[in-house]
């Protein structure tokens, strides 16, 4: 087993793989990505991770150097020569190698990046007993909804979380609780489950649309997509955190104040519980 590195068709030796310095990635952020989880050597949501990835190359005009077909036969390539069970795949777009100026080339052939690393999970006890947050003022660029490579924003905010000694950073604009610097938010008031809806201030993460089909199709609870105020948030009975690599993970302290009753609560668990079971 071996971590595996891809550059444009190739799939080439860790320390031989390396781009241009004139990529527009590297330059503007001129770039799309994707991280996908394997569960049992199986890409999970692949085909939605794809049709993200699709929706953002074409949200920036930037060409699609595969078709699907294409691509699937690359990553399901990529993940039996690495040999992991459980792996992370993160795949990077850019619109390719030219001359600097900010203006679209009109020649360039994009840039296609994937590495495929082994995935280490959380621990179980971290999950049992939940994690801290904290808050800061959402300082990203208006359309959230693209997973651009342009993270400045989330890299500072995930600093602010390591400075804090907390797990993650949950990011407020104009009072209003957005998503977290790696994570989608959804807070449980009564009951109902409340999460940001879809649109331009939030990146709608894959995770977080089947959580949301589980709770409301398996587990039959009420959801509202709305925005809530940072008070909300602190009075929240459960607040939980949903990703790629988090899966469902219950926060039990924001900004030093205790939400419910400071563990994981019941539907958080049973979501949790569900999504094991869909991936186990």
């Amino acid at each position: 087993m071996a971590d595996i590195a891809f550059i444009n068709g190739r799939f080439l030796p860790w320390q031989d793989a390396t781009v241009s310095i004139d990529d527009r990635g590297f330059q503007f952020g001129d770039a799309v990505y994707e991280v996908i989880r394997t569960y049992r050597g199986i890409p999970f949501k692949l085909g939605a991770h794809l049709d993200r990835l699709d929706r953002s190359a074409s949200e920036l005009a930037l060409p699609q150097p595969y078709t699907r077909t294409q691509w699937r036969q690359w990553i399901e390539h990529g993940i039996s020569l690495a040999g992991y069970q459980d792996a992370k795949i993160y795949i990077q777009v850019t619109r390719g190698v030219a001359p600097r100026d900010h203006s679209f080339p009109s020649q360039s052939r994009p840039t296609v990046v994937m590495t495929i690393r082994e995935f280490h999970a959380l621990p179980t006890e971290t999950r049992l007993t939940g994690v801290m947050a904290c808050t800061r003022e959402d300082l990203r660029w208006g359309r959230c909804d693209i997973k651009s490579v342009n993270l400045l924003a989330n890299v500072l905010a995930r600093e602010e979380a390591k400075k804090a000694g907390v797990f993650e950073t949950i990011l407020i604009r104009d009072g209003l609780v957005m998503e977290g610097a790696i994570s989608n938010v959804m807070v449980v008031q009564g009951g109902v489950i409340i999460t940001a809806p879809e649109g331009p201030r939030i990146l709608s993460g894959v995770t977080r649309t089947v959580v949301l089909e589980l709770a409301k199709e398996e587990e039959g609870f009420m959801i509202e997509q709305r925005f809530i105020p940072i008070d909300t948030l602190y009075r929240a009975d459960e607040v939980f955190l949903t990703g790629t690599t988090l899966e469902v993970l219950g926060v039990v302290q924001i900004d030093g104040k205790v939400i419910g009753s400071g563990r994981p609560g019941p539907i958080t668990k049973s979501l949790a519980a569900r999504w094991a079971m869909l991936t186990g």
